[in-house]
């Protein structure tokens, strides 16, 4: 596992997990579905669809997929992948 890098502001104190590239992708790929009214929003509970905040997100991992794919472990390229399949399908069948 990649070393955590902290910038001393407490984020051992407050729990949050260490950062490494698939919680990065789940992490985006979350903010996909609360955008695609697939999950309520974290912050205010309301579920709400905003496509083309869901699409930004998409096109986001979408770009990450091209850039990094030379340097991505073969679990790294299949959660990726998977993501966009899953992303893309639901979005295609929300927006049509």
């Amino acid at each position: 596992m990649a070393e955590s890098k902290s910038c001393g502001c407490g984020e051992h104190l407050m729990g949050l997990p260490d950062i490494d590239f698939s919680t990065f992708v789940l992490s985006l790929s979350s903010s996909a579905m609360v955008n695609l009214g697939e999950a309520p929003d974290p912050s205010s509970g309301k579920v709400d669809f905003q496509p083309h905040l869901a699409k930004q997100v998409i096109d986001i991992l979408a770009m990450l997929q091209q850039k990094t794919t030379k340097g991505l472990t073969e679990e790294e390229q299949k959660l990726l992948c998977e993501m966009l399949y899953t992303l893309r399908m639901k979005y295609v069948s929300k927006v049509g």
